[in-house]
């Protein structure tokens, strides 16, 4: 293989010829907009594990604490910008029949970018509702310690509309990947490590149901080894040069 181009032609060619195509992203993708990944310890908040905060009940327990870290995570988003792999992923979309972006990331970057079809596994921190009626909330705005915000309708506190360590994933949204998987020719696993499930289960059903399954990611998965391909290297370069390929293949086919 080319050393400068970093996929096959293979993949080139399953993917200009493909009629269903899912991609399926995970925090790496969003780093390289500037977004540290969920673990990666930041200032005052150095002392807390994430699980210890992203639960029910350290948000019962002291709400003004996992207002004000989800606060902080929303400034961090907000500023962030979709970077060249996530605008590829936009053109990939509308070179194909059917198209599904799966994505672990709660950033709203997808959205930002112009994808379509964006299935969220695990919410979005742009969004907030209150933990009581449901109804949904406005942005959270910065919070003072021992002051946690409140639902205008019923005073219930309000938390981020993300999915929490022991809650489900929203209704439905694992069998709607599941499926888009099943029947795709090409599966594209973008900047994900594939530690988490049921979500990593995505690109191993679509590679057990006959699809092409590539991995673009910095380094190989925990599943890497199982799919018909690793590109190694960072999605937003390595995500534009693919697409572009694609481009040219799809120009030539049909000229």
């Amino acid at each position: 293989m080319n050393m400068s181009i970093p996929y096959s032609d293979t993949l080139v060619q399953r993917l200009a010829q493909a009629r269903r195509v899912l991609v399926f992203t995970g925090a790496g993708i969003s780093a390289e907009s500037g977004i540290p990944t969920f673990r990666d310890a930041d200032g005052l908040w150095e002392k807390f594990k994430p699980e210890e905060l992203a639960n029910v009940d350290a948000f019962l327990g002291n709400p003004d604490l996992v207002q004000r870290w989800y606060a902080m995570r929303r400034e961090v988003v907000t500023k962030a910008k979709p970077n060249p792999g996530h605008l590829a992923l936009v053109e990939l979309e509308r070179m194909v029949d059917e198209f599904m972006l799966v994505t672990q990331n709660v950033d709203n970057l997808h959205n930002e970018a112009g994808s379509k079809e964006v299935l969220e596994l695990h919410g979005n921190l742009t969004r907030n509702y209150c933990i009581d009626c449901k109804k949904p909330a406005a942005a959270l705005p910065p919070i003072e310690e021992g002051k946690p915000l409140a639902c205008v309708h019923c005073d219930g506190f309000i938390r981020p509309d993300v999915v929490w360590f022991g809650e489900m994933l929203p209704k439905g949204a694992m069998e709607i990947a599941i499926n888009m998987a099943m029947r795709s020719d090409v599966v594209l696993s973008v900047g994900t490590s594939a530690v988490v499930f049921p979500a990593a289960d995505i690109p191993l059903v679509a590679r057990g149901h006959g699809a092409y399954v590539a991995e673009i990611n910095i380094n190989e998965s925990e599943i890497g080894h199982v799919l018909n391909e690793t590109v190694l290297g960072p999605s937003g370069t390595v995500l534009p040069s693919l697409v572009a390929a694609v481009r040219e293949r799809r120009a030539a086919t049909t000229a």
